[in-house]
């Protein structure tokens, strides 16, 4: 007969009721899945938009990762947020996602390692240089921080190294790895989405030609279905394209295109505005008194409605990149100077926006100022700021690069962050509310009020225009500045401003993930050195030698009453 009140019978019962608890949890886990991130930023965490397009993956998805060999402890740790990651992705595309890490310079001759490297810069992996020291010895190594994803026949390159490079490296790294999961995820979706969006760029008014904006064409042309020459008049069945893109108009819009261009927008249509206000060019920059005036684009009351005004103004910036100048002759030949030209603001401070987050510095020609103005239910967040120290010149403008010569006086620039693109969110009020409408419209299909929608306005249309190689006539990438051969973040903007324009998935929400960095406090480590190795390798022996001593005494003095 079992005595159910032995200690053996209870002690078995407990561990019977131990193995049925484990084993119902296991059955449990088996068909509902769940994974916690118990960090507080969950850094460990993937986007339910990342969760989505990893479970309906229908093609196996090949990713080589360019970051392997002898790393430093930065680009170490980056590399391990890399693999952390596509881990991640791993979990959600079961037996879909195949991981490898390569050392490009472990091709087999330095001619096969070239040819490999010139292979990834083309595929848009750009080389970095990583300067290291090693038993006191400095030691440079060239690494390609990204990775190329195949699938379906198809492949792209990613670069994974992002961030502000005006940050120390492990402040860049670390914004590098807030984006890992966008970058990825952007670019597998790219490649497996059959159902592309339709962007399409005005014509009809002067805008930047072919050739000017062909590298933007070429990047958005990877993602989208992109169309040139949309007319607002002549184009059938706008509300098609889910997003439309204007680049510096120079002649005026009637008002029969700005109402039809209104009715978009009121149906939910998105639009990027690009506009330079002012008509300023450096080829006229060197002739005496020459003025940069207004362009009679005729939008000013139409943006005004929707919530900002762009300034006939031109704002001039300390921090500003660099233009050969002039300066002085010597032999007959003229002799050049690199100086900052503040009519080339470089914008380094942003919104707090997935647009704008962790980006480098974008450059600007001639960008003017805007203004927001009362628009109930819009949403107005200014997406790029200039620095602590500009000012503002009104129309018209004297552009001379001989006054340069002459220097400038820092306390004339007092302005602190000027607005110079603006996101604008909500619903619209429509231009033509308790107006005539333009000959040849009908009140039919009319609408007053907009469908929730976003607008994208930037007061520089030189942000979406590449340079052309003078000898080649060759487009170059967006961004790139001829006289410091710097590739800028033109392009990652603009990207990113469309893709937050005409993405109903919110998959760029990925960028909104944010990893703090904890570092010590180098100066008291310092100080606290000693302190702190008294502590962790002295004081353990000293409380386990005070254990040891307690130990024998209260031993000795349990055992000595049967002595």
């Amino acid at each position: 007969m079992v005595n159910w009140k032995s200690k053996k019978t209870g002690d078995f019962l407990l561990l019977a009721n131990a193995v049925v608890l484990v084993l119902l949890v296991n059955l449990v886990a088996t068909r509902y899945f769940f994974r916690a991130d118990l960090t507080e930023e969950k850094r460990y965490s993937i986007k339910p938009q990342t969760k989505d397009i990893l479970r309906t993956l229908e093609d196996d998805v090949y990713i080589e990762v360019y970051l392997e060999g002898e790393l430093n402890a930065g680009f170490r740790r980056f590399q391990k947020n890399i693999r952390e990651t596509l881990d991640e992705f791993r979990v959600y595309a079961p037996g879909k996602i195949h991981v490898t890490f390569t050392d490009p310079q472990a091709a087999g001759s330095k001619q096969a390692q070239s040819e490999f490297m010139a292979d990834l810069a083309q595929r848009g992996i750009q080389p970095t240089n990583v300067v290291d020291t090693r038993d006191g010895q400095r030691v440079e190594k060239i690494i390609f921080p990204g990775a190329v994803i195949a699938s379906g026949g198809m492949e792209t390159g990613v670069m994974l190294l992002k961030g502000s490079t005006a940050r120390t490296s492990d402040e860049r790294i670390n914004q590098s790895i807030e984006t890992i999961e966008y970058e990825l995820i952007n670019a597998l979706y790219t490649l497996t989405n059959t159902d592309r969006k339709r962007i399409g760029f005005l014509s009809g008014h002067g805008e930047a030609d072919s050739l000017q904006v062909v590298s933007l064409y070429r990047d958005l042309g990877q993602v989208y279905e992109v169309e040139r020459g949309v007319n607002l008049v002549t184009t059938p069945s706008l509300e098609t394209y889910d997003a439309l893109i204007m680049v510096r108009p120079v002649t005026a819009y009637t008002e029969q295109e700005k109402y039809r261009l209104d009715q978009y927008i009121m149906q939910g249509g998105k639009v990027m505005f690009l506009i330079d206000r002012l008509n300023a060019r450096m080829d006229s920059a060197s002739a005496e008194g020459y003025l940069a005036l207004p362009y009679p684009e005729n939008l000013d009351d139409q943006l005004f409605r929707y919530g900002v005004r762009i300034n006939p103004d031109l704002i001039q910036d300390l921090q500003s990149a660099r233009y050969p100048i002039v300066t002085g002759q010597t032999g007959g030949k003229p002799q050049m100077q690199m100086m900052e030209w503040p009519f080339f603001p470089l914008i380094n401070r942003y919104a707090d926006h997935p647009i704008t987050r962790n980006l480098d510095a974008i450059v600007t020609r001639f960008v003017s100022s805007i203004d927001t103005v009362k628009a109930p239910g819009v949403k107005k967040t200014p997406l790029l700021l200039t620095s602590a120290q500009t000012r503002t010149v009104v129309a018209p403008v004297n552009i001379s690069a001989n006054a340069l010569r002459q220097g400038v006086r820092p306390e004339d620039f007092s302005k602190d962050g000027v607005p110079v693109g603006y996101l604008l969110e909500g619903t619209f009020p429509s231009l033509y509310k308790n107006r005539f409408l333009p000959n040849g419209e009908t009140k039919e299909a009319f609408r007053d009020q907009s469908a929730p929608t976003r607008l994208v306005v930037l007061a520089d249309a030189d942000l979406a225009m590449n340079e052309v190689n003078p000898r080649s006539h060759q487009p170059q990438p967006l961004g790139f500045y001829p006289f410091t051969n710097y590739i800028f973040a033109n392009r990652d903007l603009l990207m990113n401003a469309v893709a937050y324009l005409v993405d109903e998935q919110g998959l760029i929400q990925a960028r909104s993930k944010q990893i703090k960095i904890r570092p010590l406090d180098r100066e008291k480590v310092t100080q606290e050195r000693v302190t702190w190795q008294i502590l962790n390798l002295v004081l353990p022996l000293v409380l386990l030698t005070i254990f040891g001593v307690v130990r024998m005494y209260w031993r000795k003095k349990k055992f000595a009453r049967f002595g």
